[in-house]
């Protein structure tokens, strides 16, 4: 039986391919302290993405992983359905360079050429399929006010504590996730107006974001409401 990694790009041969670089390449990228985290939305096989880093941000990048595999879930059909040509449109590839800012203070930017030594260049184990790359500021996002008027109403709904660290901590995915899909956009149709790829984008991030305090709140009501039943 022929494995389903033989015959199509999935993330494990991306990895596989990293390991057989040349030796002059894999020590050049060790003792830099280039890393990289392969990845994908579980939803679909295409694209694969590569989440280049230093090595001093092997948690960042694992964040952005579980960002793009879990995060993506809680937007609702409507919003994902928003980005399902771009998705299917997108390079088989895409690798992330992932930066703590930029200096230029930009979220992150579409490249137009790959960057990053090892998918400088097709290669076979790609199966053909083609490379793009786009880079995110992580911290910069993390600073970034995206709605601050929507922001700071859904805020309110929280009281200060765990519950209050656990909508920012998911605050902060769902904007790093819109900015991911933003410059994914960019790579896909270049020549889209940035004023139209914003507002896909923030649309996104409102919507996914009011989904998910809507479900929290509802669950946490529903706890409260199950409390006090049991104490009457």
């Amino acid at each position: 039986m022929v494995m389903d990694y033989e015959t199509r790009l999935v993330p494990e041969v991306v990895e596989e391919y990293l390991r057989h670089l040349p030796r002059r390449v894999r020590w050049r990228l060790l003792f830099g302290g280039r890393r990289y985290l392969t990845t994908r939305f579980l939803d679909r096989a295409k694209p694969v993405i590569v989440v280049a880093h230093s090595f001093r941000d092997a948690g960042r990048a694992r964040q952005l992983a579980l960002t793009i595999e879990q995060d993506w879930f809680l937007a609702p059909d409507k919003s994902r359905e928003a980005y399902e040509e771009i998705l299917l449109k997108a390079p088989g590839l895409v690798v992330v360079q992932l930066r703590r800012k930029n200096l230029c203070g930009c979220l992150g930017h579409r490249h137009v050429f790959p960057q990053e030594i090892p998918f400088a260049e097709l290669h076979e184990a790609f199966h053909g399929e083609s490379v793009g790359e786009l880079d995110l500021a992580y911290d910069r996002i993390g600073t970034w006010a995206a709605l601050p008027l929507s922001d700071t109403a859904l805020d309110a709904k929280f009281h200060e504590g765990s519950r209050l660290k656990e909508f920012h901590a998911q605050q902060f995915r769902l904007r790093v996730l819109s900015v991911f899909l933003h410059e994914v956009n960019h790579l896909v149709f270049p020549r889209e107006p940035e004023s139209s790829v914003r507002e896909r984008s923030l649309a996104f991030y409102r919507e996914s974001l009011a989904h998910y305090v809507e479900s929290t709140i509802s669950t946490l009501s529903f706890t409260i409401d199950r409390s006090f039943s049991r104490l009457g």
